[in-house]
């Protein structure tokens, strides 16, 4: 700990932190542009001079750590002071210097309202210049469909390049000339590459990089914020919905050190306008191989009959990757009211169950976690794309101590440097074995990660897979090594996979899974299937069966219906959402949703009055209380319930035989995973920039 007299007021600071932190430890207010708590130090702005008393002249706080601070002659603390006048004078100075080339935008600046320049120039800003000059201008940048570039207002803060390179891992942006003819660009003026390019966004502190999407469309102060839950992963990143009516005009990121710091990923950011499009806002019915407007008296008497035709030994419920806690224990309990065994939360082959309890499919090590782990395998995962933000954080522990990465599966950029091990099981065999060279890496970390994706999980043989990455994880220690760590991970894409597996909606007392209730409706063994928004599925095969689709959009599930039930969007709804590593979270409703859609549980109350099985709760904390009483660490809002390691024991010694076939790479295309991605033009634009259809260069027609 360093001693320090800040303004008067003796502190013990941290070794290592900087001097403009432990100022504010003291609680002065130091102003800032180039420091940012989660980028490297880089001392450009200025801004933030304050006194050390016995200096020669004002130093910036952010470059300097307390430990540089050496006491005075008599042995006293330094002393520090942050509101002298000698330190209001050097940053008037340091402001008067920065808005000699800054444009008088303000008006018609979508920062206005929010600017970091705005406010420090209201406090040491004065009401006239003494230049006479003409400001310089920049050409604008083309940063892609996203970002949007005003490059005459950067300070050249460089908040924007250090993310680039040390946070997303991409070289995208950086500075060329020297002086007054310093410019931030792309160099070969292409669109950013990284699935986190838009937290540059937030990060800039005046107005030189904006949102595109957002531009022109409304200021800070006219919109209603609310605080949810991303839906977009199984991350379960913090949001801020920006609302203004009955529109969603923004999407932000909240700060939650221990889910996704501040970042969110582009897809979580931007989907907003697809939730204005493509919406079911009315039921329908199809009749004579048409799909009819109707009332919800009609639709519920339709699926009444139908249940009532097929009995319940032929009728299935499948729930989509979107689904909030509450709807998916309503619908189950409806289900087990009708005597219905055939349901699953799981899309077809995926192997994970509740048979190894709750440890064999979290992601056990928790997402804070990966910076304690000094070796991780990857197994059939590609984090970027499965959950961009969770891959940062690795990137940010590969950053901080190079630790080994190694993969099984198909070769991909992560961001940092992996060792590409093999392709499929027969590595995996290898490493369980202990014959493979990554087997002594895994040995010797004290912390070692096995972090298994999708790519490994959906496959026939997948239960095998499981197994042996459930083996190497018992050999290696990563259960051992400390009664604090569980090395075993399960890197899920879905939002409500975990919360419907905690809640037990799987195929019951001999029930089909998902693939066999596809099969099932196929064969005509299955006449009813009821999809609460699953639209991940292969819709052909339901041709057999009189399909109910209960969701937002007119998607692949809408197609395939013979009933539409019109739902709620994540932001149209209060929910339970349960995240990769087993946190509980709630997400808020932030507008209402369009014409007669419903909330998802409100429509299953109902319907369940038309069947003879009436729920019996009729508001959503009577639900609620249903839900938290069945399982009750849903109740724990922000609170990790952890699964218990002996399950992973049991899971290690499952039998099977795994096949020889490579890991496929677990996503397509990742901005067109959910209903709400593939309805919005953004998304579309994006997924065409990746896919290489489009130059992705500011000249394109």
């Amino acid at each position: 700990m360093a001693k320090l007299i800040i303004d008067g007021q003796e502190i013990d600071a941290p070794d290592g932190i900087t001097l403009l932190q432990a100022c504010e430890m003291s609680g002065a207010e130091i102003p800032r542009f180039c420091f940012h708590e989660r980028l490297s130090i880089a001392g450009n702005c200025r801004m933030c001079l304050v006194e050390w008393v016995g200096a020669p002249k004002p130093q910036a706080s952010c470059a300097l750590s307390v430990n540089d601070l050496r006491p005075n002659p008599d042995g006293t603390p330094p002393q520090i002071r942050t509101d002298s006048p000698l330190v209001k004078a050097a940053r008037e100075g340091v402001m008067e210097f920065l808005l000699i080339n800054h444009p008088l935008d303000c008006p018609i600046c979508d920062q206005g309202g929010e600017c970091d320049l705005q406010d420090q120039a209201m406090a040491y800003g004065v009401d006239t210049s003494r230049y006479a000059e003409n400001k310089r201008a920049v050409e604008e940048k083309y940063l892609g469909p996203l970002v949007k570039t005003t490059m005459t207002r950067c300070i050249h803060c460089t908040r924007c390049v250090r993310f680039a390179s040390e946070v997303a891992g991409v070289e995208d942006l950086g500075a060329i000339g020297r002086g007054e003819d310093m410019e931030i660009t792309t160099y070969l003026e292409r669109a950013m590459t990284s699935e986190l390019s838009g937290n540059v966004i937030d990060l800039c502190p005046v107005g030189a990089l904006t949102s595109k999407p957002f531009a022109f469309t409304s200021r800070s102060w006219e919109l209603r914020k609310t605080e949810t839950i991303d839906v977009m992963d199984a991350l379960g990143c913090n949001i801020r919905v920006d609302s203004r009516g009955r529109d969603i005009m923004r999407i932000m990121p909240r700060i939650h050190d221990d889910v996704n710091e501040e970042w969110i990923s582009d897809k979580a950011r931007f989907i907003w306008d697809g939730l204005k499009v493509q919406r079911l806002d009315q039921p329908y019915v199809r009749r004579g191989g048409r799909l009819e407007a109707a009332s919800w008296d009609e639709a519920f008497a339709s699926i009444a009959a139908a249940v009532k035709s097929v009995g319940p030994a032929r009728m299935a419920a499948l729930c989509g990757d979107l689904a909030g806690g509450e709807e998916i224990f309503a619908l189950k309990d409806l289900m087990q009211r009708l005597g219905v065994n055939n349901m699953d939360c799981r899309e077809p082959g995926l192997a994970l169950d509740d048979r190894a309890g709750r440890a064999g499919y979290l992601f056990n090590s928790t997402i804070a976690g990966i910076e304690d782990a000094d070796a991780i395998l990857l197994v059939g995962a590609n984090p970027r794309l499965e959950a961009a933000v969770l891959n940062a954080r690795i990137r940010k522990t590969w950053l901080a101590k190079q630790l080994p990465v190694g993969l099984v599966g198909e070769p991909a950029d992560l961001t940092y440097d992996v060792r590409h091990l093999g392709a499929g099981p027969q590595t995996l065999k290898e490493l369980a074995a202990g014959s493979h060279k990554f087997s002594s890496v895994l040995a010797r970390a004290e912390r070692a990660m096995i972090i298994v994706g999708s790519g490994a999980l959906t496959r026939k043989d997948a239960g095998a897979v499981l197994a042996l990455a459930a083996r190497i994880a018992v050999d290696c220690g990563a259960l051992a090594k400390g009664a604090d760590w569980n090395g075993f991970n399960v890197l899920h894409r879905a939002a409500s996979r975990v919360g419907a597996l905690d809640i037990g909606f799987l195929p019951h007392k001999g029930g089909c899974d998902t693939a066999g209730i596809l099969e099932g409706a196929r064969s005509g063994d299955i006449g009813f299937v009821y999809l609460l928004g699953a639209d991940e599925i292969d819709t052909r095969l339901l041709d057999g069966a009189f399909v109910v689709y209960q969701g937002s959009h007119g998607d692949r599930g809408a197609h395939a219906a013979d009933v539409i039930l019109p739902g709620a969007c994540f932001t149209e709804k209060s929910g339970t959402y349960v995240n990769m590593e087993g946190r509980v979270q709630l997400a808020r409703r932030a507008v209402f949703p369009p014409g007669d859609a419903r909330e998802d549980w409100a429509i299953l109350r109902a319907l369940s009055q038309h069947l003879g099985c009436t729920l019996p709760y009729n508001t959503l904390e009577e639900l609620r209380g249903a839900l938290y009483g069945a399982h009750p660490h849903l109740a724990r809002i922000d609170v990790i319930e952890p699964g218990d390691p002996a399950g992973l024991v049991k899971l290690a010694n499952g039998s099977g035989k795994p096949g020889a076939a490579p890991f496929a790479p677990p996503v397509e295309d990742f901005f067109l995973t959910n209903p709400i991605a593939r309805a919005s033009r953004i998304m579309a634009e994006l997924s065409k920039l990746h896919r290489g259809e489009a130059k992705g260069t500011g000249t394109d027609g």
